[in-house]
């Protein structure tokens, strides 16, 4: 496990370009619309509220799209993340936006030395994050840490029983296969491909990734001094997490089981406040 961090650079490192060259992330309509906002930072507007003046970090933020979203609505942002090569496409879709949003790279585990600790008012974290990383308890510290008190955690992330389910199978069947509760060792993949389709031929193609319990990432917060303020499951998730037994569903192009989708929940927002 020593070398998880190195590994998942590199696959993210090859990856950051691709996916910004992608129609998928929207670059095109970020630079043409200054209203524009991710689909999934438009999905949660309800639940965030108003973000105006709020000194504010997106952790593990990639190419920055849901940054600059957040940037958009109101908030003073500042995007972390290990991969250089993403910063590199964050920061040039910043800049030509006119967004002024600071990027610092660095691993997760690093953000309250690296950016200050109680420096925020607001930790945003976004779908597919907390699931390279892998302890959660670690995680919850690491948010503690930088929030101010009376500062908020908001999280929308892949559910825990969605990453159990097997892909890619040739029948229509739900099939848990991968640990519900986090392990000690990682799950390891090697995919060639990545979530946006791509001429691209791969040379970094495996990673190691680690599921995280609902309860266990709760139990986290709480002993890390937040207060649990909001716990919604959603119906729906932003890619086709099961391709073949999904479609696309509503305004913002999220996706559902087409059979019975009230049996799995497909991700979760959750809130949480530092208690003072």
């Amino acid at each position: 496990m020593d070398d998880y961090v190195s590994v998942n650079r590199a696959n993210w490192d090859e990856r950051a370009p691709v996916h910004a060259a992608s129609p998928d992330y929207r670059f095109a309509e970020f630079r043409d619309d200054p209203s524009f906002l991710s689909e999934v930072v438009r999905f949660d507007v309800p639940r965030l509220g108003d973000l105006r003046g709020l000194d504010a970090v997106h952790l593990q933020c990639h190419i920055g799209t849901d940054t600059l979203s957040l940037a958009r609505l109101g908030a003073r942002m500042t995007g972390l993340d290990f991969s250089p090569p993403a910063l590199a496409e964050a920061r040039r879709l910043a800049e030509e936006t006119g967004a002024d949003i600071t990027y610092v790279q660095g691993e997760v585990y690093d953000a309250v030395s690296l950016l200050g600790a109680e420096a925020f008012d607001l930790v945003f974290t976004g779908i597919g994050a907390i699931c390279w990383l892998p302890s959660i308890d670690k995680w919850a510290a690491t948010v503690s840490g930088l929030l101010k008190p009376g500062g908020r955690l908001f999280i929308r992330e892949g559910h825990p029983m969605l990453w159990t389910l097997q892909d890619g199978r040739d029948d229509d069947l739900i099939v848990v296969h991968f640990p519900y509760f986090e392990m000690p060792e990682a799950t390891l993949w090697d995919e060639p491909g990545t979530y946006v389709e791509t001429d691209h031929v791969f040379t970094h193609t495996t990673s190691h990734d680690w599921n995280h319990g609902l309860g266990e990432t709760v139990t986290a917060l709480l002993d890390a001094g937040l207060e649990i303020t909001q716990l919604v499951e959603h119906d729906t998730v932003p890619w086709e997490a099961l391709p073949g037994q999904m479609e696309k569903v509503g305004e913002l192009g999220e996706w559902r089981l087409k059979d019975r989708p009230e049996r799995v929940p497909h991700t979760y927002t959750l809130q949480a406040v530092k208690r003072a």
